[in-house]
């Protein structure tokens, strides 16, 4: 009996697209789920060095919801490099500002910090609202529970 292992060959075209819908999801709940469609964890053929997750849409990104204090407490943070350069941001201005943002900085804290999660990032592509422009890949609905 032999063990199957997946060649690197060929994973891109074995991808699958999904679209996923944020109305009234919470962020966080959301974000693990995509994150692990973007790693290939929800598929047999998973191998942890190489990239066999599928492409996902996330549209309705303003509609998420935040559980709990998170949206007064929560905030992000970066720094300029100068000099007294720390600049904070709420997530409830960010989510007014760029709810897709906030998406995205949820699901890329969830994907590994190297080469191969810069790739998993690639293939997340979120949306404020309900249009977006990926309708020629034919992207499968993805159900995700909204959990409580």
């Amino acid at each position: 009996m032999a063990t199957y292992f997946p060649s690197g060959q060929g994973l891109a075209d074995k991808r699958k697209w999904y679209v996923v819908d944020a109305a009234g999801q919470t962020v966080g709940r959301l974000a693990t789920e995509v994150a692990r469609v973007l790693t290939g964890k929800n598929r047999p053929d998973y191998t942890p060095f190489l990239d066999t997750g599928d492409h996902v849409i996330i549209i309705n990104a303003r509609q998420a919801i935040f559980k709990g204090s998170k949206a007064e407490q929560k905030v992000y943070r970066h720094h300029t490099l100068y000099p007294g350069g720390l600049r904070e941001i709420s997530v409830t201005e960010q989510f007014a500002r760029h709810p897709e943002r906030v998406l995205e900085l949820a699901v890329k804290g969830m994907l590994p910090k190297n080469k191969l999660g810069k790739a998993m990032a690639k293939k997340l592509k979120v949306y404020a609202g309900a249009a977006h422009p990926h309708t020629a890949q034919r992207p499968e609905p993805l159900t995700i529970k909204a959990g409580a």
